[in-house]
């Protein structure tokens, strides 16, 4: 088979992506052809997510006529569709989502001459005979296939990549470098890493092989070593007898290896399913959903049609044909000692008749990642079934279960939702109003999701939208609901238009506002009594835990979905049923903590510090200095002012080696030279004239050991491409902030810069002095120089602060912040990483791809169901979590939320004390009394906020000015606030006693 021809591949479009696939596998995919059949719901999950992704040709195929049932899952159609083929109703939309796929249509038969045109086949919705056939096609001509399905709520997956197929790289997660702290000479030689903690992710067994080493050269690129991790956590690397004594610095780098994987043919492994499953009893559950599936396409084949939505006596037809086909088996075709689940095989034909977007949008996205697997040869395959079921979203057992009459058709856009839930359900979901925090990759999928679903569609429902971001170009491979047309329009309004589109008679309400603090006056008392529930998608755990506190204060279920890379999760935290949600503590810590400046700036020892260190030097030479000198005129008024307004190493570092104002681009390149020589070579030169290679500590230890490398100052060199990369982005850089043309001539920069003289080194001893704050008394140092100069910079025109942009590769930005990381990296041994990831640090770059995010949305989607459908026990709701690249899929039950005690009083996190207000409203000492009352406990001390109202410690003069007072005289209340609420202390309580607190009603 032919692949396309390579285009260009959009490295800004698709940033997030490469990512988590890498530009090798991104390559392979934008070469690919993929052959779809079936444009139900499901299959045009699987071709929205291609789409996105940017595989390279995706050809649609089926004929059938687009009918009332296939709305409720199917985005792509509309009413005005209905009769129209369905694969040429949806190609339009699909091709608009990226002008670099071709998406095309084929009418005829599906063909062995046809499929020898493709890598992939995927079949969805298609009867089981069709599949054995393609699927004989496809192992014979080598081409992966895939069949994917869905009924109700339940659903499969299936992958034959033939008998040999080779997964180029396994896992998910990057190559591990550590640094290394020194290697001994022996056999086996013993390597010891820089830092202890790095040991705990090597394993024996895995290869490894090393660079930067000095010494020990032979090790340098060397093949692929399996190394041996002993109980100190030291790694045994074989023999290094005949190695050169170790000197100092390297890496030492994991390699990954290729695996081969074999699949059965599909008729084999119908009869010996190898199934996806984390315990025996998901083994036995997926077992039986097999024989489910076999008697469904059973039943079709005996009566032309499918079992009808909750009929009994199909249901019972269906039963009998999967105890017809014997015990179930394993993976060897021997009959297992299980029983089937006759029980779960009734409930899955009872329900199987409906089409539900949450299913499609799951199933859907495990198709497209395996796709995605099957082109590029990235993750681990399936082996080879994989079930899911959500049966859960039905009633419970001995709860009223949907009679057929409530779930036949009805001619209605629903009707594929109806025929799971029925039209009662359809109903209430009409009725309901949700907000919506997060406009981005996992909001756009719940958007479509709650449209499809017809979530507040109904004359007093509808969805709110909070988002403050607007569209940018790296957001289109995932976030479907936005065009390059919409790029730079705020993502809210955007959103609401798209998904009223989708669903015309959902009411879309956007708010180009986040949720925090300052937004309490709009997003209070008034608001939330109108909400029924809050779907959140964010990408901060701040921002998550601030949100879930308003759903614990407004006592709203909280829906939330995150996802990093193919790693994904849903939660769902009802009131007074789960726990509340809290992020990981661990995280919340140290999400945009900062390492010690100490450490960043003077013993850096891993790549973070490097590049923490290279956006501390964008942000301070080509954005504070020019905001400094347009703001603060006055701090130049003389010598003595320059050094009290405490920015004096700031501007010097600024001036650098010039002495006035810069005119020209070589002005900037003589700059940015001079400052190389200042940062990677001088500086540490002068360090480590205080600090010698030899010096130790009183403890009589090395002051240069373990973590804490000893650096060596570099030579430049204008042959080699980071020192190029240096001079050329900050000259460029400097020259945007003084308003100057810059240059994107390396050649001819390198020539210059090999004719000019290295900085002067009294020019260096000046700035160098200036930032170790020895030029506080004004006049040394050059303090006058310095004054005198910039004299000639603020008279000019304005300075123009650049605000670092992490998404525009062309403006030397992350050049300048990848070229500083990496020679800062070179000076203290540390391993250098690669322009991506300093790029991903840098910019806090969260991996992203369009099949987690539609995945974890879906799961959000049948939560909502239950949500939805009334109240339920703690039992019935699932936290899920995934993970794509290595086949790992979790579903649990919530917690209860954790029970409080203080002498005879019990609540949790959902609880509060609620008092009405008084007629006449009440005094803070009558409010006190009714408390003490309820609690039988005194009460010592009520704040509101961190307002201190009331203290049993004050003196009775000032307790007494204060119990007289009107409780809203004491507080300062929003506009429209409906409950003071307040925090008690009670007399004996312990320190970290948490209290319901007071909602006092106004």
């Amino acid at each position: 088979m032919d692949t396309l021809e390579t285009k260009s591949l959009d490295k800004e479009l698709y940033s997030r992506q490469l990512y988590v696939l890498g530009l090798q596998a991104m390559r392979r995919i934008q070469g690919a052809k993929v052959l779809l059949s079936g444009l139900q719901g499901l299959g045009a999950e699987v071709a929205k997510n291609l789409v996105l992704m940017g595989v390279g040709s995706l050809t649609l195929h089926d004929p059938h006529p687009t009918c009332w049932s296939d709305l409720a899952a199917q985005f792509l159609l509309s009413e005005q569709d209905l009769g129209r083929s369905r694969a040429e109703a949806s190609q339009k939309l699909l091709a608009e989502l990226n002008g670099a796929v071709q998406v095309c249509v084929y009418t005829g038969d599906i063909t062995e001459d046809l499929l020898l045109d493709f890598q992939v086949v995927v079949l969805t919705a298609s009867r089981l005979e069709e599949q054995l056939r393609v699927g004989t096609l496809c192992r014979k001509h080598r081409v992966c296939f895939l069949v994917a399905d869905t009924r109700g709520l339940v659903g499969q997956l299936f992958c034959d990549f033939g008998k040999s197929f080779t997964v180029h790289d396994p896992t998910e997660a990057e190559p591990l470098t550590a640094a290394i702290q020194h290697i001994s000479q022996g056999s086996p030689g013993i390597l010891t890493l820089r830092e202890e903690a790095d040991a705990h992710h090597f394993h024996t067994g895995d290869w490894v092989t090393f660079s930067g080493i000095e010494g020990m050269v032979e090790l340098n690129g060397c093949d692929p070593r399996p190394l041996h991790v002993r109980e100190d956590g030291t790694l045994e690397i074989g023999d290094t007898t005949a190695f050169s004594r170790y000197l100092r610095g390297g890496a030492v780098t994991e390699v990954k290896r290729a695996q081969t994987v074999s699949h059965e043919p599909l008729d084999a492994a119908l009869l010996q399913p190898r199934v996806v499953a984390q315990s025996p009893q998901e083994v036995h559950r997926a077992r039986c959903l097999h024989q489910s599936f076999r008697a469904l396409h059973e039943f079709q084949q005996l009566h032309g049609r499918p079992p009808k939505p909750w009929d009994p006596v199909d249901a019972e037809m269906v039963v009998d044909l999967a105890q017809a086909m014997g015990p179930l088996k394993g993976t060897e075709g021997e009959p297992l000692e299980e029983q089937l689940d006759e029980a779960l095989v009734r409930t899955v034909a009872l329900s199987s008749a409906g089409g539900l977007s949450p299913m499609a949008a799951v199933l859907g996205a495990v198709a497209a990642q395996e796709v995605l697997k099957a082109i590029s040869g990235k993750f681990m395959p399936l082996d080879q079934w994989l079930y899911f079921d959500a049966l859960d979203c039905l009633p419970e057992d001995g709860d009223p279960i949907p009679n057929p009459e409530d779930c036949a058709p009805r001619r209605c856009r629903y009707d594929g939702q109806t025929a799971v839930f029925g039209a009662h359900f359809q109903e209430k979901l009409s009725h309901q109003h949700y907000l919506l925090v997060g406009a981005g990759a996992v909001g756009c999928e719940l958007l479509k999701g709650f449209a499809l679903m017809g979530l507040g569609a109904g004359g007093s429902g509808g969805v709110t939208i909070a988002d403050m971001d607007h569209v940018e170009l790296s957001n289109l491979s995932r976030q479907f609901l936005f065009r390059s047309q919409d790029v730079h329009r705020q993502k809210a309004e955007v959103a609401a238009e798209a998904t009223h589109r989708l669903n015309a008679d959902l009411q879309v309400t956007p708010f180009n506002l986040q949720l925090d603090p300052t937004t309490e006056d709009i997003f209070g008392d008034d608001f939330f009594s109108g909400v029924d529930g809050v779907a959140a998608a964010l990408d901060t755990f701040e921002a998550r835990d601030y949100v879930a506190a308003r759903c614990t204060h407004f006592l709203k279920p909280l829906l939330e979905a995150g996802t990093m890379g193919t790693q994904g999760s849903a939660g769902v935290f009802i009131p007074h049923v789960t726990e509340n949600y809290k992020a990981p503590s661990s995280d919340v810590a140290s999400e945009d903590a900062p390492d010690p400046v100490c450490t960043v700036r003077y013993i850096p020892a891993t790549t973070k510090h490097t590049v923490q260190w290279a956006k501390g030097e964008f942000d301070d030479l080509f954005c504070e200095s020019a905001k400094t000198i347009n703001s603060h005129p006055q701090a130049l008024s003389s010598p003595e002012d320059l050094v009290k307004s405490q920015k004096q190493a700031l501007l010097q570092t600024m001036r650098g080696v010039l002495t006035e104002r810069p005119q020209t681009w070589r002005d900037c390149m003589l700059w940015a030279l001079g400052h190389w020589q200042l940062r990677f070579h001088y500086g540490i030169t002068q360090l480590l004239r205080t600090y010698p290679p030899d010096k130790v500590q009183e403890d009589g230890t090395p002051f240069w050991s373990g973590p804490r490398q000893c650096p060596q100052p570099l030579e430049f060199d204008a042959s080699q491409d980071m020192h190029l990369l240096y001079v050329l982005a900050a000259a460029n850089l400097y020259a945007q902030m003084h308003g100057l043309p810059g240059s994107q001539d390396r050649t001819a920069l390198r020539g210059l810069l090999n004719l000019l003289p290295l900085p002067d080194p009294q020019n260096l001893d000046r700035i160098f002095a200036s930032e170790l704050e020895l030029d506080l008394p004004s006049g040394e140092f050059g303090c006058k120089q310095l004054h005198e100069d910039l004299k000639t910079w603020s008279k000019g025109p304005p300075l123009e602060p650049l605000t670092f942009e992490k998404d525009n590769d062309s403006n030397f930005h992350v050049d300048f912040v990848v070229a500083a990381a990496s020679l800062r990296a070179q000076n203290y041994g540390i391993p250098v990483a690669g322009h991506a990831e300093n790029k991903r640090i840098v910019g806090r770059i969260i991996p992203a791809i369009v099949t987690t995010t539609a995945a974890v949305a879906g799961l959000v989607g049948l939560e909502l169901y239950k949500v939805v459908g009334g109240p339920r026990p703690r039992h019935a709701f699932r936290h899920s979590y995934l993970h794509l690249a290595e086949n790992y899929f979790s579903r649990w039950v919530p917690k209860a939320p954790d029970i409080q005690k203080f002498h005879h009083l019990t609540w949790t996190c959902w609880d509060r004390l609620e008092v009405p207000a008084g007629q006449p409203e009440r005094t803070l000492e009558s409010l006190l009394a009714h408390i003490q009352e309820l609690q039988r406990l005194r009460v010592t001390m009520l704040l509101h906020g961190s307002a201190l109202l009331y203290s049993a410690g004050w003196s009775e003069e000032k307790q007494a000015w204060h119990l007289s007072r009107r409780v809203t005289d004491l507080v300062k209340k929003a506009p429209g606030q409906r409950v003071l609420v307040l925090e008690l202390g009670y007399e004996g309580e312990e320190y970290d006693t948490n209290f319901p607190r007071l909602h006092y009603k106004l």
